[in-house]
C-alpha cells in the first residue's frame, strides 16, 4: 500500500470513528487537522456548531463543511484582498463537492443521483427519513435507524475525509513550496 494510501485510510477511519461521539464536522476536520498538521484548537471549536446540517438544520452536511473547512485552512485566503486566493480556492472545492456526492451515490446506491448536499436530503436517501436530534424521539429515532453507526452518517463522514484526504495530498504534490509552508 502507498504512503498516500495509508493517509488516506487513517483519515477515513479517524473521521468515522471520531463521529461516534457526534458533531460530524468536527469528526472530518479534526482527522484531517491531525494528519495534515493544518487549523488549531480554535478552528476545531468553530466546527462544533455545523453539524447535522449547520446547528442541526439539515441544511449542508456538516461532514462536507468539515472537509471544506480543512482544504480552506489549506488553500484559503489571509487577506480579503486575495481575489485570486478566493476565486481558486472556492475553483478547488467544486472538485471536492462532486466527489463527495459520487462517494455517496456509490457507496450507499443511491437510485436517483445525489442533486445537493443538504443533511436532510442525505439523511432521506440514507434512512427513508430525516431527523432533528433537537427532539429526544427524533434522535432516538436517528440512533434506531442507525446513525451513529457505519450504516449511515459515520461513513458519511469517512467518505468527506476521504475526498478531502486525497485533494490535500494532490494539493501538496503540486505545490509543495508555496501552500504548505505556512502550516509547517
Amino acid at each position: 500500500m502507498s504512503a498516500n494510501n495509508e493517509i488516506i485510510n487513517r483519515v477515513r477511519s479517524k473521521a468515522l470513528n471520531n463521529d461516534r461521539y457526534s458533531g460530524c464536522s468536527q469528526a472530518v476536520l479534526g482527522a484531517l487537522q491531525e494528519e495534515f498538521g493544518i487549523g488549531d484548537l480554535e478552528s476545531f471549536k468553530s466546527a462544533t456548531v455545523l453539524a447535522g446540517g449547520v446547528a442541526d438544520r439539515g441544511e449542508t452536511c456538516g461532514a462536507l463543511i468539515g472537509a471544506l473547512m480543512g482544504l480552506g485552512l489549506v488553500i484559503g485566503r489571509q487577506k480579503m484582498e486575495d481575489e485570486l486566493t478566493f476565486s481558486n480556492a472556492l475553483d478547488a472545492c467544486q472538485d471536492l463537492i462532486e466527489r463527495f456526492k459520487e462517494g455517496l451515490q456509490k457507496h450507499f446506491g443511491f437510485k436517483k443521483k445525489l442533486e445537493n448536499t443538504l443533511c436532510k436530503d442525505i439523511q432521506e436517501r440514507i434512512y427513508g427519513r430525516s431527523f432533528s436530534s433537537r427532539d429526544e424521539k427524533e434522535e432516538q429515532a436517528f440512533l434506531d435507524a442507525g446513525g451513529h453507526t457505519e450504516k449511515g452518517c459515520l461513513t458519511t463522514c469517512a467518505i468527506a475525509a476521504e475526498v478531502a484526504a486525497q485533494k490535500l495530498l494532490k494539493l501538496k504534490r503540486s505545490k509543495p513550496l508555496t501552500i504548505w509552508e505556512h502550516q509547517e
